[in-house]
């Protein structure tokens, strides 16, 4: 018995340090890190230059209202929509926030309440957010949900154009489903999402929650379609480890959230902003956006030479070991025995978050774990 809630699927290791890509339990035993606090560590464990900002603005300011002007949070709001089609931005705690945030702004400006989303997606697990995620083993006795989310398959086009029309509100995806198998949507699937948005008026919401923040090698994974959507959803990797999460919008829906329509006390606090700006200030420059997609190529190389019975899928460093069968959790245990920790996505895929700082030695080291198993 524990005084904690049994919400969590918790592994016996109790881990204690951590530095770059290697962390440490409590009986001295190292490990190579691949889950990245699941897509978070974007610098990886104990980064000295996220230390030395959260350091420094911790002996300034820890918090402040956001009834009070931040030009710290304006100055993250503009680096992360520097040279998009987006304008504005919003700061909160968490991806699960974020989304929440953006499913309220859709609904808001187009006055529609109806949204699509994708079976194996995965939005949080707030009420809306469940609602909005497309796996039944979320919603589970929770009682009747938000209302009123219409989800359909994943790169479907037909099943898409089946549903969409001028009472959709929005559309919203992850361009590469993280939870739910690390599947990437099509072409096709994307040009049919514009072509739908476009003739129906319907918002594109993107949730960059795992994806975003140089994760798949750009800055957004957006970046790799030819979608500019409405609405931009960000956390994890954001604050390398600190919670901070955001959206991103358009000029168009600026005016949609006047003073007192939606708020948050913690969001874009002087201690996660200071953190995240580091964070962008580094991973956004694109010299480390070449090194990522390098790493990306190389592991992906690697992955299909020594490991041929998976087929190897995602971009960037969110990558995944499609084993074709709902053995993912086995592989899971044993890499974790063996000194190597990973994550599932789904049922069947082996999901590999690393640091974005990994190195190919490290690469390496894991994919001769992944060998032995």
């Amino acid at each position: 018995m524990t005084v904690l809630f049994n919400n969590y699927g918790r592994r016996s290791v109790h881990l204690v340090k951590g530095k770059g890509t290697e962390v440490w339990d409590d009986k001295g035993k190292r490990y190579l890190d691949f889950t990245s606090g699941i897509a978070v560590l974007s610098l990886g464990h104990a980064n000295s230059l996220l230390n030395e900002a959260l350091q420094q603005q911790s002996e300034k300011l820890w918090h402040v209202s956001n009834l009070f002007e931040s030009p710290e949070q304006e100055q993250l709001g503009a680096s992360l929509v520097k040279d998009t089609h987006l304008a504005h931005a919003l700061f909160c705690n968490s991806g699960a926030e974020a989304n929440e945030a953006a499913i309220k702004l859709a609904r808001k400006h187009t006055g529609k309440h109806h949204i699509i989303t994708f079976e194996k997606s995965f939005h949080g697990r707030t009420y809306a957010t469940m609602a909005a995620t497309g796996q039944e083993k979320v919603k589970q006795g929770f009682g009747p949900l938000v209302e009123k989310f219409t989800t359909v398959p994943f790169n479907d086009v037909a099943a898409l154009k089946a549903v969409a029309d001028a009472s959709v509100g929005a559309i919203m995806l992850e361009v590469i489903q993280g939870e739910g198998g690390v599947n990437a949507a099509t072409p096709a699937f994307i040009q049919a999402i514009n072509e739908v948005s476009a003739e129906h008026g319907i918002l594109v919401i993107v949730d960059e929650v795992q994806t975003g923040i140089a994760r798949t090698g750009k800055r957004y994974a957006f970046e790799h379609t030819a979608l500019k959507p409405d609405i931009v959803s960000l956390a994890k990797g954001l604050g390398g480890g600190f919670p901070i999460g955001a959206i991103l919008a358009q000029p168009a829906l600026y005016d949609t959230l006047g003073p007192g329509s939606h708020g948050t006390t913690f969001g874009g606090n002087p201690l996660a902003v200071a953190v995240a700006q580091k964070v962008i200030d580094t991973v956004f420059e694109q010299e480390f956006l070449e090194q990522v997609q390098a790493l990306s190529a190389y592991a992906k190389d690697q992955l299909s030479k020594k490991l041929p019975q998976f087929k190897v899928v995602g971009e960037g460093l969110l990558l995944g070991l499609d084993c074709g069968e709902p053995v993912a959790a086995d592989y899971v245990k044993k890499a974790e025995a063996a000194g190597l920790l990973v994550v599932q996505a789904g049922t069947d895929v082996i999901r590999l978050v690393p640091p974005l700082t990994v190195t190919k030695a490290e690469i390496d080291e894991a994919i001769s774990i992944l060998q032995e198993l």
